[in-house]
C-alpha cells in the first residue's frame, strides 16, 4: 500500500509529537506550518524531507492529508479558509468534536476524519515517547481514509479505537481519567504542608502510591484493585478523614465526601463490603455533612 504525504498545519505538542513519529513510521511529511516561522522552521528541520512553508494553503497543496493540529476552536474555522479538491482529506485531533467541523472541507469534495491519541501530551518529546502503546480514536467520511488512520495508528505502535455515539463523552472520560488525576494529586499533596512538609515532598512521597495502584487496575482491574477504608467497610477511619479535614481543609470536605459515596458502589462490586457496610459508611458520611454544616452556623 503506498503511504500518503502528510502535511501539518500547527506545530505545537501534537502536532509536532505526530510529524516526527509518523515520519520514524515510514510516513512522508512534506511540509509544516505554523503562525510562528520559527517554530515551524525548527519542526521541519527535524523531520528529514519536511519544509516549512508560509501559508496554511500551502500544506495542503503540497500533500494527501492535512492535520489541522491546531487548537480546537479554530479548527473549524481553519478548515473553511481553505481551498479543498477531492484528492485531499483534512484530519483534526481533538478529542471533544466530530469531523463534521471539517464539514467545509467535504463540501468541496474532500475527505474528512479524526485522529485522536488517547494520551497525555505535555511535552513534544515527552508525547513522542507517550505515543506507542496509546489508543487513537478515529473516523473518516469513507471506509478507505478509516483504513488509512487505523494503519497509521498501527504504525505508531497504538491501537485505533473507532467510536459511536457523543465523542464528547469520551474526551470528558479522558480528562476524568488523567487532568483530574493531577487535581486529584495537587490537593492529596496540599495536605502534606500542615504535616510539616513542602507540597513538592508530598508529591514524591505519593506518586510511588500512584503508580501502584495503576500497576493494581492493568493486572487485577476494576473492581478488585479497590483497597482503602472504604473497600474495608472502616467507617472509623473515613470518620477520622472528615473530622481532620473539616479542621485543616475544610474546603476538600465536598470533593472528598462525593468520591467516597462513589466508591462505595465499587467496593460492593469487589464483594469487600456487605450491605450493612455500606449503609454504615453512607450513614457517617451524611451525619458528618449535617455536623459541619450545623458548626457552619454556630
Amino acid at each position: 500500500m503506498t503511504l500518503p504525504t502528510l502535511g501539518f498545519i500547527g506545530t505545537g505538542t501534537v502536532g509536532s509529537a505526530l510529524a516526527r513519529a509518523l515520519s520514524r513510521a515510514g510516513y512522508a511529511v512534506a511540509a509544516v506550518h505554523n503562525r510562528s516561522p520559527e517554530k515551524a522552521h525548527r519542526v521541519a528541520a527535524s523531520i528529514d524531507g519536511a519544509r516549512a512553508v508560509k501559508s496554511a494553503q500551502d500544506v495542503v497543496d503540497a500533500c494527501d492529508l492535512a492535520f489541522l493540529t491546531v487548537p480546537d476552536d479554530f479548527i473549524e474555522a481553519l478548515c473553511a479558509s481553505m481551498t479543498w479538491i477531492a484528492a485531499k482529506a483534512a484530519i483534526h485531533c481533538s478529542g471533544a468534536a466530530s469531523m463534521d467541523i471539517l464539514q467545509s472541507a467535504r463540501d468541496q469534495g474532500a475527505e474528512v476524519g479524526v485522529f485522536h491519541p488517547l494520551q497525555t501530551l505535555a511535552r513534544p518529546d515527552e508525547a513522542e515517547r507517550n505515543l506507542p502503546g496509546s489508543g487513537f480514536a478515529i473516523e473518516a467520511s469513507s471506509d478507505e481514509l478509516r483504513a488509512t488512520l487505523e494503519e497509521m495508528a498501527r504504525a505508531l505502535g497504538g491501537t485505533p479505537l473507532l467510536l459511536s455515539g457523543d465523542k464528547a463523552l469520551y474526551h470528558a472520560s479522558a480528562v476524568f481519567a488523567s487532568n483530574y488525576l493531577v487535581t486529584l494529586l495537587g490537593l492529596a499533596s496540599s495536605l502534606w504542608e500542615p504535616l510539616g512538609l513542602t507540597r513538592d515532598e508530598g508529591l514524591r512521597a505519593l506518586l510511588p502510591l500512584v503508580r501502584g495502584t495503576l500497576d493494581n487496575l492493568e493486572r487485577i482491574g476494576l473492581p478488585n484493585a479497590l483497597t482503602g477504608p472504604i473497600a474495608r467497610g472502616d467507617a472509623g477511619t473515613i470518620e477520622r478523614h472528615l473530622n481532620a479535614l473539616g479542621r485543616v481543609a475544610p474546603e476538600l470536605l465536598p470533593v472528598y465526601k462525593e468520591l467516597a459515596r462513589r466508591t462505595i458502589p465499587i467496593a460492593r462490586a469487589k464483594g469487600s463490603l456487605d450491605e450493612a457496610g455500606a449503609r454504615r459508611l453512607a450513614g457517617r458520611l451524611e451525619q458528618n455533612g449535617e455536623e459541619t454544616h450545623a458548626n457552619d452556623n454556630c
